[in-house]
């Protein structure tokens, strides 16, 4: 079973839609559900999907090194992928990590779902719940 807020899943599926016919790759974080302030009734390190990493963060770096410098090392394990012109399952071309969400056109809940990396469909929850709010230490 894979947790997403909705409000994540959402924005996933506007960037989605937006960016059509070209297709959107965004690093996703989690937070673990005991930094809920509403009680979830899940294990308290079981991970929910609340943020992505912009994908033009470290596009000129990306593109002259080759690597992702812009998601901090070992801190995500998943990945939300579009495919504008289907198929709505993992391709060759997706980068594969522990949880890979997949998302085709009308760019809606019912048009996503989630895989492991071995290419299995996972189960997605789509939680109503707003994530903990970050605060930059100044």
């Amino acid at each position: 079973m894979v947790y997403i807020t909705s409000g994540l899943l959402g924005a996933l599926l506007e960037m989605a839609e937006a960016e059509e016919p070209t297709s959107v790759s965004v690093v996703l974080e989690s937070t673990p559900a005991r930094e809920f302030e509403t009680g979830l009734s899940l294990g308290p390190e079981t991970p929910v999907l609340t943020h992505f990493y912009f994908p033009e963060a470290s596009g000129s770096v990306t593109a002259v090194f080759g690597m992702d410098l812009g998601t901090p090392a070992g801190r995500s394990r998943a990945r939300f992928v579009s495919h504008p012109q289907g198929p709505l399952e993992p391709t060759r071309e997706d980068t594969f990590a522990a949880a890979l969400v997949v998302a085709v056109p009308p760019w809606e809940v019912a048009s996503c779902a989630v895989f492991d990396r071995e290419g299995r469909e996972l189960d997605l929850d789509v939680l109503d719940v707003e994530p903990p709010e970050d605060s930059v230490a100044g």
